[in-house]
């Protein structure tokens, strides 16, 4: 009977959450956009993040080449390193990384900070002098998140396929000239075209989320510790699977070309 009573319950924290995130995008271009909230936002959240998005970059660049080469080596395909490598780390990695980076660092921070507002009322006060907590508070949020995750996703993208190359030219014993044009032979700019729309997906969701738990949070300090554990769950538990509907529309809408 739980589980039944919530089914309902979900289908409408999901229209909650879609309610706030079509309304945190409507003050974005808004002219009362609090840009300074913004500016303040958007280097907590690159502060927060960068550094542990370039240490994960570079071992996962180097993961990626190591099992892409095992396989290669397995199968004769080593001429082709360089077009698994990069494609692997710029379609499905960078995006992955930068998802579960911000639902660690970034979501936490967001759902703990309107959480902390929300139980000293101070979201309440805002309400009551007729201001928007959604155009004060998340709105600058979420337009920071999207910018950062654009960014990361960059930083992530080009450190991976670096190291990529690195550590199959040093340690794979790899040819320089065949893994560049096997990369250029086989990437498309469709390819970080995508991996950047999904990084501003996956900040979108993150930012939403935390935003709306935070919001909800209740029951003091313990109640805004569970607000941002259900938040970072269900922020990794949507990013994954909005991320293989997007995949699989890519996979049909553009297909690999062979040469």
């Amino acid at each position: 009977m739980q589980i039944l009573e919530r089914v309902p319950r979900s289908f409408v924290t999901f229209g909650r959450v879609l309610v706030l995130a079509v309304d945190a995008l409507r003050y974005i271009p808004h002219r009362r956009f609090p840009w300074k909230e913004f500016v303040r936002q958007a280097w907590f959240i690159t502060s927060v993040s960068m550094v542990p998005t370039l240490l994960v970059a570079v071992p996962f660049g180097v993961i990626v080449s190591v099992q892409v080469g095992s396989i290669s080596q397995q199968v004769g395909a080593t001429s082709f390193m360089g077009a698994a490598n990069g494609l692997g780390v710029i379609r499905q990695g960078a995006p992955i990384v930068v998802a579960l980076l911000l639902a660690g660092a970034v979501g936490s921070a967001i759902c703990a900070d309107l959480g902390a507002r929300k139980i000293r009322d101070e979201i309440d006060a805002l309400e009551t002098m007729g201001l928007s907590a959604v155009q004060r508070l998340v709105a600058p949020r979420l337009a920071a998140t999207l910018l950062v995750a654009v960014l990361l996703c960059g930083m992530v993208s080009f450190t991976g396929v670096v190291t990529g190359y690195v550590f199959n030219v040093l340690v794979q014993s790899g040819t320089p000239g065949s893994y560049v044009a096997t990369f250029a032979a086989f990437a498309q700019p469709a390819d970080l075209v995508l991996a950047e729309l999904k990084s501003v997906i996956f900040g979108g969701i993150v930012a939403v989320v935390a935003s709306y738990k935070g919001l909800t949070a209740s029951g003091g300090p313990k109640g805004v510790a569970n607000a941002v554990n259900a938040a970072v769950v269900l922020s990794v538990v949507l990013l994954f699977a909005v991320n293989v509907i997007i995949t699989q529309l890519y996979a049909v809408l553009f297909p690999q070309r062979i040469a």
